[in-house]
């Protein structure tokens, strides 16, 4: 899929050491799929970093615009164990 990040998530990236293959990954073959419960433009795509000790990396994003917009990404504390 086809994204662009916006400047918050290109921030929050640099801020918690998430590269961007890791955000490609997961926006391509997300593991678990979430609508935003407030916008329903948003999703949430979910998936396991096995590399960074399998921790769920969460990335909200506007499928409405083209091309899709990553809203933010961050490392779910409480989707540990899961997706």
């Amino acid at each position: 899929m086809r994204f662009l990040l916006t400047r918050h998530a290109r921030d929050v990236m640099e801020e918690r050491v998430i590269p961007l293959n890791w955000v490609r990954r997961i926006v391509d073959a997300p593991e678990r799929i979430e609508p935003d419960a407030e916008d329903p433009a948003l999703e949430h795509r979910l998936g396991r970093i096995p590399e960074h000790g399998h921790r769920v990396l969460r990335i909200v994003l506007n499928r409405k615009a083209r091309p899709a917009r990553i809203v933010t990404v961050y490392f779910d504390r409480a989707m540990r164990g899961k997706p």
